[in-house]
């Protein structure tokens, strides 16, 4: 893996984290099963001043997991990047594997943690132990940024990781949420399978969140010209 690969890692990543006992256990029995997969903490991916920050959930089994680079070779990924690249965040609008020539524009995106947990539902615990990572990457948000929460554990992870109450900001599909520094936080429901096959979550849903998340960005030029 390249420093181009993974489009800026950062402090925000330990490769040979093993702090939830449960998760190493579980990525060494994937890693039996299918050795070419990545089978590690998957690093963040896009630079690290980004001033769009995108937090999803966890590494997808045959998806990150597998390529070691976010939404990457899954289905969730399908949406976001066709989003990204036609809101002018990604070069492509298809992402498969790393070192497939695509990179983000002004966009990073983590994961409220960052190995692949059990049925993709990782525990309360985990999350926790998980957090520090994710306080790194939200530090890096300049004044006026944005964070797009994938769902609400992610939702919860980036307010606790910013000392934040999750009360005081209820997770709604489409609701802001205004922080420090002028920085605005956008909910939205995952981009999985069954949220977009049960039309939980439509593309013009999701494009409605990249809307706001656009014009926050536009105004914050403006403001600082």
């Amino acid at each position: 893996m390249t420093d181009r690969e993974v489009q800026g890692a950062s402090a925000a990543y330990d490769p040979a984290c093993r702090r939830c006992p449960r998760l190493g256990a579980f990525l060494d029995e994937v890693k039996r099963e299918h050795p070419e997969y990545w089978c590690k903490p998957v690093p963040p991916f896009g630079t690290a001043d980004a001033r769009l920050l995108i937090v999803g959930l966890a590494p997808g089994m045959h998806g990150a997991n597998a390529t070691g680079r976010p939404f990457t070779g899954d289905y969730a990924g399908i949406l976001l990047y066709e989003t990204l690249h036609a809101y002018g965040f990604a070069t492509q609008p298809v992402a498969t594997a790393r070192g497939d020539g695509l990179f983000l524009v002004d966009c990073r995106i983590t994961n409220a943690v960052k190995c692949l947990p059990p049925g993709n539902k990782p525990t309360p615990a985990e999350a926790r132990t998980c957090n520090g990572y994710l306080a790194v990457d939200l530090a890096a948000v300049p004044v006026g940024g944005a964070i797009l929460a994938l769902g609400r554990i992610a939702h919860e992870a980036t307010l606790r990781a910013l000392s934040k109450k999750p009360s005081a900001f209820p997770f709604a599909h489409g609701k802001s949420h205004t922080l420090d520094g002028n920085r605005l936080m956008v909910d939205s429901y995952h981009c999985s399978r069954y949220n977009t096959n049960t039309r939980r979550l439509t593309p013009a849903m999701f494009h409605d969140v990249f809307d706001t998340v656009t014009a926050h960005l536009a105004l914050s030029v403006e403001k600082a010209a």
